[in-house]
């Protein structure tokens, strides 16, 4: 019943605009991509905007075709979302957020429709975020020779980690600089694995090692975990997918050789590498670090909010958090969210926004390893157009979500929406 509008103009489907929508919409989302870091909030908005319009367009002037889990998941994210701003106690903050949401949710969708399209449009979306990415990657690394007053900002001095210096580049945080960086790492290494021009694989390298240091640089401790278990799970899901003729024994030694290898090169690194050595070790500093202690605080507040209203939260967004969360806040401890996505998910939508949220990730993790390590081996085929890029979209998946465990930068707009890239990939390998 939801779809059936859509393919309302469908005779008008072959006309000189129908024809261009797809170059016009892959122009759109490329030049969103390119200006997550670059443009102000005004011009990504606008260009969210557009994007979304242009979605319902093309839906339009095409027929509906079978949802898939993944879609069906999201429905019920709506859903639950929607449910959550009617029984919000504070509605109107709570329709901001579920306008944001949606408009966020229009982004993935034409997404979707154009990976579903042409798969060919993944490597142009991939370009354009490495270039938005070199251009604030290396501003960030020049601030290291700069003025660092402005630095000195994020310096925080009742930390074990005190004297770090951490850069920003044009996004004016460094943990949302590193979030930004996190799951366009996978995007580049599998770009240098599947672009065969010697000039377009240059170009992948220059983003992955760019990208790279800039994240190291940045010293965000989530992002540093998140990178960890993104590049891992890629490294991992390429190597089975390298090995799938291999007899199962020798298959399941390998990701055992891997996760050991992987863990000797991490402690070498963290025991030989003074500024890695203090920064991981404030990780398990507890209390005793600045940035430790507010997390824990906030969280204790969170949890008051859930056991609150645990069924539908309090309503999607963050202005929904600012009014509500000052009745549990403990004194001294502001804060913009719930600094767990876990937790912020709760908040805003209850036990039920989690189990859908849940729910989403199953059907992409299954869909991913569906296509990306068992799709060709079935058919006796090479594989498909997008199975390379679903493996990076699992590792993207796996990168926000540890990092998320810590954090909510994700609910920005330069990070959530390379994130619905990643949905996107494996819902148009699901039709």
């Amino acid at each position: 019943m939801l779809l059936r509008w859509q393919g309302l103009l469908k005779a008008h489907a072959e006309g000189p605009l129908g024809r261009r929508l797809p170059q016009i919409a892959g122009i759109i989302v490329c030049a969103l991509m390119a200006g997550l870091p670059l443009l102000t909030r005004g011009g990504v908005g606008l260009l969210i905007t557009a994007s979304g319009l242009l979605w319902i367009l093309w839906a339009l002037r095409t027929p509906p075709g079978r949802l898939g889990a993944i879609n069906l998941w999201i429905l019920a994210i709506l859903a639950v979302a929607l449910l959550a701003t009617g029984f919000s106690p504070v509605p109107v903050a709570a329709v901001k957020g579920l306008a944001k949401l949606v408009s966020y949710l229009g982004v993935y969708a034409l997404l979707r429709q154009l990976l579903a399209h042409s798969p060919l449009w993944w490597d142009r979306i991939v370009a354009a975020l490495l270039a938005g990415e070199l251009v604030t990657a290396v501003l960030g690394i020049r601030q290291l020779y700069g003025n660092t007053e402005e630095l000195a900002r994020w310096a925080d001095p009742n930390s074990v980690a005190t004297g770090t210096i951490r850069i920003y580049g044009t996004l004016e945080n460094p943990n949302l600089f590193a979030g930004f960086l996190l799951p366009i790492l996978p995007l580049a290494a599998v770009a240098l694995l599947r672009w065969q021009s010697p000039l377009r694989r240059l170009y992948a390298a220059a983003g992955l090692g760019v990208g790279l240091v800039a994240l190291v640089l940045s010293y965000s401790r989530g992002a540093w975990m998140g990178m960890v278990a993104s590049l891992g799970v890629l490294l991992l899901l390429l190597a089975l997918r390298q090995t799938r003729s291999w007899p199962p024994l020798w298959r399941r030694l390998l990701p055992v050789v891997l996760l050991v290898g992987g863990t000797v090169v991490l402690v070498l690194l963290v025991s030989q590498v003074e500024p890695l050595r203090v920064r991981v070790l404030s990780l398990v500093a507890g209390r005793e670090d600045s940035s430790n202690n507010f997390r824990i605080n906030v969280w204790q507040a969170a949890i008051e909010m859930i056991q609150a209203r645990p069924w539908l939260g309090i309503g999607p967004g963050n202005n929904a958090f600012n009014l509500i969360y000052p009745l549990y806040q403990q004194p001294k401890f502001n804060a913009l969210s719930a600094y767990s996505i876990p937790l912020e998910i709760a908040v805003e939508a209850g036990i039920p926004g989690v189990l859908v949220l849940l729910g989403l990730l199953t059907a992409a993790v299954r869909r991913g390893l569906r296509l990306g390590l068992q799709q060709g081996l079935k058919q006796g085929s090479g594989d498909g157009p997008l199975a390379l890029p679903a493996l990076a979209s699992l590792a993207i998946i796996a990168g926000l979500g540890v990092q998320g465990l810590t954090d909510t930068i994700f609910f920005r707009p330069e990070v959530q929406l390379i994130g619905w890239f990643a949905i996107a990939v494996l819902a148009a390998g699901d039709d």
